[in-house]
């Protein structure tokens, strides 16, 4: 890890996973593992501590070897429930968040949204591609908890409606469109890595 700061890693992986029909996405077998290894494997080099935030299979998901936190708010509130759970736990100024089911995340993303944070003095710095915001793949400020906690207590569910309310720093990785690439579906864990 090249920051200066030690950062909190959480992997969220507390989703119903609709898409893939109602399967817990993290514990899906890609390539001969589980598709949250995939993600550990390139997110907790990055990282001083790691959390995982899992809402069913707790005890599956504390085999990695992570802490394993479910969400507060009850019934799939959403990725920032998941946000929520990591700015919570985290021991760490800095939280790194990423989703569990984009095992390619790039190997350097935690530094780049370190940096970017630390330069603009944003709230979060969160990672843009050449084709979209990537609202889940970010560096946020602990800080931030109480801010969040109300916009939660008072229905919020999306994540960029409140990241709309933040100083927020996107940072540029046009260059790694794929390495962002959410796997949703059944056929989308066959695909070559």
């Amino acid at each position: 890890m090249l920051n200066t700061e030690p950062i909190t890693g959480v992997i969220l992986a507390g989703g119903r996973g609709r898409r893939m029909g109602g399967v817990d996405k993290g514990l899906q077998d890609l390539h001969g593992r589980p598709m949250v290894q995939w993600v550990i494997d390139r997110l907790a080099p990055q990282v001083t501590h790691l959390l995982i935030n899992a809402n069913r299979n707790l005890e599956r998901y504390a085999e990695f070897g992570y802490p394993v936190f479910p969400d507060e708010i009850p019934d799939y509130a959403g990725p920032l429930a998941g946000i929520q759970m990591a700015l919570t736990h985290a021991t760490t100024p800095l939280v790194a968040i990423v989703p569990c089911d984009s095992p390619w995340l790039p190997a350097d993303l935690v530094t780049r949204l370190f940096n970017a944070l630390q330069k603009s003095a944003a709230d979060l710095a969160v990672a843009h591609t050449a084709t979209r915001t990537q609202p889940v793949f970010c560096v946020a400020r602990r800080a931030l908890l109480p801010q969040l906690t109300s916009y939660l207590a008072a229905g919020g569910r999306k994540v960029e409606d409140w990241h709309a309310m933040l100083k927020v720093c996107p940072v540029a990785f046009d260059e790694a469109d794929e390495a962002f690439s959410n796997l949703n579906t059944a056929e989308d864990l066959t695909r070559p890595g």
